[in-house]
């Protein structure tokens, strides 16, 4: 069983901060994003952030399908992390600890 205690508070923490730094932004998110992509050192940096979140939504994809869930369950958290990278697969994690905690533990008997 997974703990959900560090992406809880990952979650809680750096979407805290995401909320408050867009409160008081001074451009739209877009705008922000286009002034990141303008310079070479900057993109390079968006872009292998891209890259984790594409690997992170491969995994999530991957991890639902290989728990008996739709494709399609994954969704909400693909947008969140096509829009706030590190918020989609830490929101899974949390929902999937939960779901983990609800199941019933599976006991493997030694005789078996």
């Amino acid at each position: 069983m997974m703990s959900i205690a560090l992406p809880l508070t990952a979650l809680i923490a750096f979407s805290g901060y995401t909320v408050s730094v867009m409160l008081q932004a001074e451009q739209s998110l877009i705008d922000f994003g286009i002034s990141l992509m303008s310079r070479p050192d900057t993109a390079q940096v968006v872009i292998d952030l891209y890259l984790l979140a594409t690997l992170a939504g491969i995994w999530m994809y991957k991890d639902a399908r290989k728990r008996g869930q739709s494709g399609w369950s994954v969704v909400p958290y693909l947008l969140l992390t096509a829009v706030f990278v590190s918020v989609g697969p830490l929101l899974y994690l949390v929902v999937r600890g939960l779901q983990d905690r609800k199941r019933p533990a599976v006991v493997i008997s030694p005789d078996a």
